[in-house]
């Protein structure tokens, strides 16, 4: 009677297997699937056929189906931020602490190559050596003093096209390099600090003798030109053109209202003479 019972009430048959197909299934389905997330890439590695797939686009974000025996690595494919300092040397061999920042991303199409030439840790392999190559290249060109004044956006430039050129076919997109700061010897910053007040001063000292020296040229030729009318003037009243204006403002004169005597020809040179009753 109760072998029946626990026959009866016991764990189903075949529930055991049931429940193990349950969980293989789970696992499968577990290790089948992977989700991609935002701003991210997934290369696939095949296990048993070929290895990194190179001639097919990246898995994209989402949810994606692989079968459980291959591999998907993911990648940040957004732009991504280096701040590096190094010490480099000027054109006659001073050190300079130089401190660049770099924005770069791996080429999303070419992201299968990347794994499979560079590997995930392709900054240090591939990104850093590069910029450093480039800046010490770039600021052996350079006097301390250019580059601490005159030629700081000139070597940023240059850093950015020559680094650029060395990640040429290196599966790696650089977008931009910016020198954030440029530390130069104690000894030499002040030198060339001092340096530059004086020219400054030296600028300003120019430029005031120059105004002086312009308002002098202007009243030069304000004054001749003012002698130059005066004598043009002088040779134009003649004896005779003087007499006629004066004629001239005798009428005018004589046509006032006011009271007056006009005394015709007893004034110098024969000018009518004006006697008001004032």
């Amino acid at each position: 009677m109760s072998t029946n019972n626990q026959l009866e009430f016991g764990f189903p048959k075949g529930g055991a297997f049931v429940i193990a197909l349950v969980v293989l299934a789970v696992i499968f389905f577990s290790k089948a699937t992977v989700t991609i997330g935002s701003g991210e890439a997934g290369v696939l590695y095949k296990t048993f056929d070929g290895g990194v797939v190179t001639d097919e686009a990246a898995l994209g974000e989402g949810f994606h189906l692989v079968a459980p025996w291959n591999k998907v690595i993911v990648y940040e494919v957004r732009q991504q931020e280096l701040l590096e300092k190094m010490k480099v040397l000027s054109s006659n061999g001073l050190d300079i602490l130089l401190e660049v920042t770099a924005w770069y991303k791996p080429q999303t199409d070419q992201l299968g190559l990347l794994h499979q030439k560079k590997g995930q840790n392709y900054l240090e392999r591939v990104i850093k050596p590069s910029i450093r190559s480039a800046a010490r290249s770039v600021v052996g060109r350079y006097t301390p003093e250019q580059i601490y004044s005159s030629k700081r956006d000139a070597i940023q430039k240059e850093i950015f096209e020559e680094t650029k050129m060395i990640l040429d076919n290196q599966y790696v997109q650089l977008n931009e390099v910016l020198v954030r700061d440029v530390t130069l010897p104690p000894t030499i910053k002040t030198a060339i600090e001092n340096k530059l007040k004086q020219e400054q001063e030296f600028l300003e000292y120019e430029f005031t003798i120059q105004k002086a020296q312009k308002e002098a040229e202007r009243q030069k030729i304000d004054a001749e030109g003012k002698a130059a009318a005066n004598r043009i003037l002088n040779q134009s009243l003649t004896t005779n053109i003087l007499k006629e204006k004066g004629i001239q403002a005798t009428i005018e004169l004589a046509k006032s209202s006011n009271s007056k005597v006009i005394v015709i020809g007893s004034g110098k040179e024969g000018m009518p003479i004006i006697l008001g009753n004032n």
